[in-house]
């Protein structure tokens, strides 16, 4: 590694990730430059001051203080793992009542708290069905952690907000313009009602992330000028379905395939990478340009790659590129260009920044994070910090943040399903709806809008 006075390590051993106060906003960043001192080392310009941004304090565990009860709303894959990961991250935290679409799904889970963390749900805090959430909310519990299928999440999240309850939303917190705007609205009506939110893009969580994002406010490379971000990989998973299904019980159950239960893999997943970008640089697309396909799913309604040219609010560029298929070159990263360097974020130490000579100049030093913390896997100190914030009575609200990732993600898609160029100022203001009208669990649903787009022709679903 190139000398120049950085001290890889200073970052991880003070105070844990000290956090400065105040939060990202969506606004330009400021010019950097960087020059030399008295002393011949690189002087970077930064490009927020310290304290105009926020970096969180990620400790191994939460702060003892009061105990806390949350209630799990969507009890499947990850749903499970961040009930574990909410137990994982504190101590007098438990799970007192959960809530499914499905019976299997809630007692799964009821099962492995009982078989892994010895909590026993009992059967009158084990609640099913589409409104299931309500009576989860409405048991007592003091937070939600909402890991429904991706449409429902808004709705979720304004019933626990109007009655008082702490969220955690997994990504992505919306699917269409309808959702976007609920979503915003909430989360004003969470702060004024002091609660914190957090939500699972666990990127601001994970500390090589964290670590570089204070390093390109530092200035180490320059203005942003543009980037491009990648989530190329196999295909996650699909249920056929089976004798007995209804139309609404095959769709949920293969949620991941259907656009108006996940918001297409460019939402559900990719919106990962696209929030990196976002975050770090603070500002949201005016315009979307791009396309995809499908060529390999075998159930629902979505494509499987998409390509998509963002151009920012400043007039920056994005590109952006995501595929669910097998057999092709695997690729989850993301690439921030600077007028003074390069930084590369792959994750752990391959998380690192290049001056424009291609000398390295920064890298994120995991064997540092091993020394000094024990709690690594950020899906649990997203949690720590979201309990932190619960307990010491300082508000966090991340659902507004994390909406400008979202609805950069839905952009590219509707551009994609359309072959259009779409705006941010009409994407947000759109009547767009996604939620069947006619939705139910046990009766026929009509099925004819579920259709794979074809670019270049009428979109139905808007």
């Amino acid at each position: 590694m190139k000398k120049n006075g950085i001290n890889r390590r200073t970052f991880l051993k003070s105070s844990a990730l000290a956090g400065a106060a105040g939060m990202v906003g969506t606004g330009s960043v400021l010019t950097s430059c960087s020059g030399s001192g008295s002393d011949g080392k690189v002087v970077y310009k930064p490009l927020k001051e310290p304290g105009s941004y926020y970096i969180p304090e990620l400790p191994d565990l939460a702060n003892d203080g009061k105990e806390l009860k949350a209630g799990v709303i969507g009890c499947g894959g990850r749903g499970s793992g961040a009930a574990i990961n909410w137990l994982n991250a504190a101590n007098k935290v438990t799970i007192t009542a959960l809530a499914d679409t499905f019976k299997d799904r809630v007692d799964d889970l009821a099962g492995k708290l009982k078989s892994e963390k010895n909590i026993n749900i009992p059967e009158n805090m084990r609640f099913v069905g589409l409104d299931a959430y309500k009576q989860v909310i409405d048991s007592g519990v003091d937070v939600v952690i909402v890991a429904t299928p991706p449409n429902f999440r808004p709705i979720h999240f304004q019933y626990a907000t109007e009655k008082g309850k702490h969220s955690f939303l997994e990504k992505p917190i919306c699917v269409d313009s309808t959702g976007y705007r609920l979503i915003l609205a909430t989360a004003k009506q969470a702060q004024a009602k002091n609660l914190c939110v957090v939500t699972g893009t666990q990127r601001h969580h994970q500390r090589c992330y964290v670590e570089a994002y204070q390093k390109v406010m530092e200035g180490l490379i320059g203005e942003i000028t543009g980037g491009v971000v990648y989530w190329n990989g196999g295909k996650l998973w699909h249920r056929d379905r089976q004798s007995g299904w209804s139309d609404c019980e095959t769709m949920i159950k293969d949620w991941v395939n259907w656009t108006w239960l996940s918001g297409d893999h460019i939402v559900e997943q990719h919106v990962h990478n696209l929030d990196v970008f976002t975050w770090f640089s603070g500002l949201k697309p005016v315009k979307a340009v791009g396309f995809g396909s499908r060529l390999r799913r075998v159930t629902g309604d979505q494509y499987d790659n998409f390509s998509i040219d963002f151009t920012m609010e400043n007039g920056i560029h994005l590109h952006s590129m995501c595929r669910q298929i097998d057999g092709c070159v695997n690729n989850v990263s993301e690439f921030i260009q600077g007028s003074k360097g390069t930084l590369y974020l792959q994750g752990g130490d391959r998380t690192f920044i290049n001056d424009l000579a291609g000398n390295e100049i920064w890298k994120f030093d995991a064997e540092a994070e091993k020394t000094n913390f024990k709690q690594r896997d950020p899906y649990t100190l997203e949690h720590v910090n979201w309990i932190n914030h619960i307990r010491a009575g300082k508000i966090i609200e991340q659902a507004s943040e994390t909406a400008i990732a979202n609805m950069a993600a839905i952009m590219g898609r509707e551009s994609a399903y359309t072959g259009k160029e779409t705006t941010w100022e009409a994407m947000t203001t759109a009547p767009m709806d996604l939620m069947p009208k006619d939705i139910n669990l046990t009766g026929k649903m009509d099925m004819s809008g579920f259709v794979v787009p074809i670019a270049g022709k009428p979109y139905i679903k808007q």
